[in-house]
């Protein structure tokens, strides 16, 4: 039983997702870096690690994003412009894909996994993260630009960035609406 809160269990229920409000300040390579050699120990059966990272730093975000939204149709471009420009810098996890469909959904916990894990370490780095699976995610023109392989699968594009004001906490369920015991 867990008598206060230690500060993992802190971290967990103070965490929120970004979306918006991020300042300008650059969210350094080496930070990410460093957070993800500590993500990565996330439960991955058969220690398969099957993710893979491209970080798209604050120095090279406009160029990243005017290429991104060339993949868009011309009518919605300006709309992703101004949405993609809001972080100030990306991490796109890219997933092996595996045909054998018990393989799939481990593979895809294990990433989960390693994202949450990845949130609260940003988190007690005070970097705003978001993990997002918006459409364009499945887009060809999309997997071209970031160099996705046919056994690889985006799953999901996390916007980062410093902020100053984190969003109140969403209500959870009570557990003993979600929790029962199984009686043989």
């Amino acid at each position: 039983m867990i008598k206060t809160k230690s500060d993992l269990v802190r971290t967990i229920r103070e965490r929120r997702s970004i979306k918006s409000g991020y300042t300008d300040k650059a969210v350094p390579q080496e930070l990410i870096q460093e957070l993800l050699n500590h993500a990565i120990w996330a439960p991955t059966h058969g220690v398969r690690e099957p993710w893979r990272f491209i970080f798209v730093p604050t120095d090279q975000k406009d160029i990243f994003v005017d290429r991104l939204v060339e993949t868009f149709p011309e009518d919605m471009q300006e709309n992703r412009r101004n949405y993609f420009s809001q972080p100030a810098a990306f991490l796109i996890v890219i997933m092996k894909e595996e045909p054998e469909q018990k393989k799939w959904e481990e593979n895809f916990g294990a990433v989960s996994s390693m994202i949450q894990n990845f949130q609260l370490l940003a988190w007690e780095e005070e970097l705003g993260v978001v993990w997002k699976t918006n459409p364009h995610i499945y887009e060809p023109k999309v997997r071209s630009l970031l160099g996705v392989e046919e056994d690889e699968k985006i799953a999901g594009f996390i916007h980062m960035g410093y902020f100053e004001e984190a969003p109140p906490a969403k209500e959870r369920s009570a557990l003993d609406q979600k929790f029962t015991v199984y009686q043989g």
